[in-house]
């Protein structure tokens, strides 16, 4: 049994995430069967391509080169959401998402795409990343996600409004290669979705511009937030609340549905969340019941004594 999770940011939660590896590594009877850490995605900020989440921040060459070592060394690859979906051709050459690719082109990391010009220049200049096709494409009917699931993806990011409709995903092909978003915050059947993932590659766009030109001054993220998507309730959504969600699927469902019938790659989101409400999702989906009050201190332990966390 493989049970594969893809969890959120690399870079931002960069401790806690090589910390959680360590546990699997040294604790394994912590957790439920068959648990892998399938990736760690996100991207390094600031990032022209980046898309999903808008992500500010800066990181530099050196921090930038040991997180690739770091969880490159322990065999678990790095996927880079490039996912925004208003990317032009003009964008493509980048100097900052180009020297991040080389360093990390060794045939282990990935790419998470959506924009047709990126993609197909990732495939002519850098061959070696595997490509996931992303959610943020809001495909919403079943052919359609059948036609995607036909292509050249190695794993393809199912919409997560069809996460508990087992007509469609029952006729699913390449089971093994659909991912699942399992912690979904964004209210099911949203009908501005796709539009905020637009809003969102604007945005993205716009800081990126902004740091370069005023690397010292704020950025004013209400300007380029026309449809006021920054005060959208669900983006806070909690670990616990996200639980009542028709699109919520909870870790005996995984165990007890999704991977008998073929499924086994989950994505747990969480990229701009609290580290605390990462670590919580962690302890929900992939330790066992009774280990979790154990594991959790330990992690906060840890944390705490690496300055992650500081509690007042």
């Amino acid at each position: 049994m493989r049970v594969r999770f893809h969890l959120p940011d690399f870079s931002g939660n960069f401790k806690l995430n090589l910390m959680f590896t360590e546990m699997l590594k040294n604790r394994p009877e912590y957790f439920r069967e068959g648990v892998e850490i399938a990736s760690f995605y996100g991207v390094f900020p600031p990032c022209l391509w980046n898309g999903g989440r808008a992500q500010g921040g800066n990181t530099d060459k050196n921090f930038i080169k040991g997180v690739i070592k770091a969880f490159n060394d322990r065999g678990i690859p790095l996927r880079f959401t490039f996912t925004n979906p208003v990317l032009e051709k003009k964008h493509l050459s980048d100097e900052r998402c180009n020297m991040i690719l080389n360093y990390a082109n060794n045939g282990l990391n990935e790419a998470i795409v959506v924009s047709e010009c990126l993609e197909d220049y990732l495939r002519k200049n850098y061959p070696k990343f595997k490509l996931t096709s992303s959610t943020c494409k809001r495909i919403t009917s079943p052919e359609a996600l059948e036609n995607e699931l036909g292509k050249d993806y190695h794993i393809v990011v199912v919409d997560y409004d069809f996460n508990n409709n087992f007509e469609v995903l029952e006729k699913l092909p390449r089971k093994e290669d659909c991912e699942l978003l399992v912690n979904a915050c964004c209210e099911p059947g949203c009908k501005r979705r796709a539009e905020h993932y637009r809003t969102i590659g604007e945005q993205q766009l716009a800081y990126c511009a902004h740091i370069k030109k005023y690397p010292n001054l704020p950025f004013d993220l209400e300007k380029h937030d026309p449809e006021n998507f920054r005060s959208c309730p669900y983006s806070q959504r909690g670990t616990f609340e996200l639980r009542n969600l028709s699109t919520h699927i909870s870790p005996d469902a995984i165990w007890e549905k999704y991977v008998p019938m073929g499924f086994e790659q989950f994505k747990i989101e969480g990229r701009t969340a609290s580290p605390l409400n990462v670590l919580e999702t962690y302890m929900y989906y992939m330790i066992k019941p009774e280990c979790r009050d154990e594991a959790r201190f330990a992690m906060l332990k840890n944390l705490e004594n690496a300055g992650a966390l500081i509690f007042r």
